[in-house]
């Protein structure tokens, strides 16, 4: 009942994002917040314009664009796409030029951290029930390495897992990120889909990687950890790991139902004769289980010849099993720690794996985080020095497999592996260099 005089007057006093959330109570409420002397008004005080008056009204000063001063000229609402559109821009604008400074070991942006920071990004998880309901997760931990952020949620408000039907994973930033406050919840937000899993029947169709006491966790790819309370079969908590690469793109540029899309690569020119296949590629390395870092090395001058390639797959040797100068050591106990508000634990033998492998040019060629497990192998040592248990860690993707020997030395109770090697998909060579091994 209130004249539409008076709620205008109220609404001339909101910054953009309350008036942006005041639009979405009603109809007329939003008819009202489109108004283009409200939006201008923000407009000008946050993007000089090129041309200006000046006009004194109680004390207070106004900018005002020469070019815009007829605002019945413009549609409704006109003035607030142009304010969104021109702080979309300033925001992407910042974003490109922390990313632009780029890390000789992993080929990847120095300042990936900072750059989050700037885009006000976050990412949230959506449980949608087998009744079409949905279920957002918001409250995450955040632990950054050097080539991947690993996210944990939990919470006691859970749905029961039986009527869960799919889980969503996307990257969430605000319309407007303001750098002086923290994101607003309730404000308005654009939602990109990283990835989408499938829940029916997890523990069936889904590989079991490890327990500790209270739960245990299954393996979903791409990059995704569910932790199930061994008593009640209930979800407990669940662990993203997401690897920088293309971290931003996919995290922003997305839609809220369809996954944003690479780019395909454009080959450079390579003097080098192409029958000598793979060569001079570099591999970055990150072993860890959360809060500890169990390995982080970085490995040059990888090659493979193009007559090298069996049952589809190229194949990199980073560390020989009979090379035993290049056998590295872990540090620590392995195991993947996780933690909720009243309990925590580790699971052993379990750990998160950030494999950066680099072409020729440094270019980002292979590039993912998953977690993975070690599993005891029931062959005996052939390696002299160690004698110990051997255990194996295997990655598999569309794109390639990562194959890890490892040896307990139970002297030092410590790991060491002794043999690391990478299978390249053939169809992600020819797709990348537009060859046809």
């Amino acid at each position: 009942s209130m004249p539409s005089e008076m709620l205008m007057k109220i609404f001339s006093y909101l910054d953009a994002v309350s008036l942006l959330c005041v639009g979405c109570v009603n109809r007329h409420f939003y008819h009202l917040a489109n108004d283009n002397g409200i939006w201008l008004k923000i407009y000008s005080s946050c993007f000089q314009p090129k041309r200006t008056i000046w006009k004194m009204k109680s004390e207070q000063t106004e900018t005002v664009s020469l070019g815009c001063a007829a605002l019945h000229d413009r549609k409704p609402g006109y003035w607030k796409k142009e304010y969104i559109f021109k702080q979309i821009a300033a925001v992407k604008t910042r974003v490109m030029r922390l990313v632009k400074p780029v890390d000789p070991y992993t080929g990847l942006p120095c300042k990936n951290k900072e750059a989050m920071k700037a885009s006000g990004l976050s990412w949230i998880i959506v449980l949608k029930d087998k009744n079409g309901k949905e279920h957002v997760m918001e409250k995450a931990n955040l632990s950054f390495k050097d080539t991947s952020v690993t996210i944990l949620w939990y919470s006691t408000n859970w749905p029961c897992l039986d009527i869960l039907s799919t889980l969503k994973l996307f990257g969430v930033t605000p319309l407007l990120p303001d750098q002086s406050r923290a994101p607003s919840k309730n404000g308005p937000r654009r939602r990109s889909l990283i990835a989408e899993y499938h829940l029916a029947n997890l523990t069936e169709s889904s590989t079991a990687v490890g327990a500790d006491k209270l739960v245990q966790v299954f393996s979903l790819n791409p990059g995704l950890l569910v932790g199930l309370w061994k008593e009640k079969n209930e979800i407990a908590f669940v662990m993203a790991s997401l690897h920088y690469h293309q971290l931003l793109e996919r995290s922003t540029l997305g839609s809220a139902t369809v996954q944003y899309v690479l780019p395909p690569n454009k080959p450079v020119l390579d003097d080098v004769d192409p029958e000598y296949g793979l060569h001079d590629y570099s591999l970055h390395l990150d072993m860890h289980g959360g809060s500890c870092t169990y390995l982080c090395g970085t490995f040059k001058s990888l090659s493979c010849r193009k007559g090298d390639v069996e049952n589809g797959y190229l194949r990199l040797i980073v560390v020989s099993l009979k090379d035993n100068t290049k056998h590295l050591p872990l540090i620590g106990t392995v195991g993947l720690s996780w933690e909720t508000d009243v309990f925590k634990g580790n699971i052993k033998d379990c750990y998160v794996m950030d494999v950066t492998l680099l072409d020729e040019t440094g270019k980002p060629f292979w590039c993912f985080s998953a977690p993975v497990y070690m599993e005891l192998s029931s062959r005996a040592s052939s390696v002299f020095d160690y004698m110990g248990h051997i255990y194996t860690t295997d990655y598999a993707d569309s794109e390639g497999k990562v194959c890890v020997e490892l040896e307990w030395l139970e002297e030092t109770k410590e790991y060491f592996i002794v043999n690391l090697v990478l299978y390249i998909s053939t169809k992600k060579v020819n797709n990348w260099y537009g060859t046809n091994y």
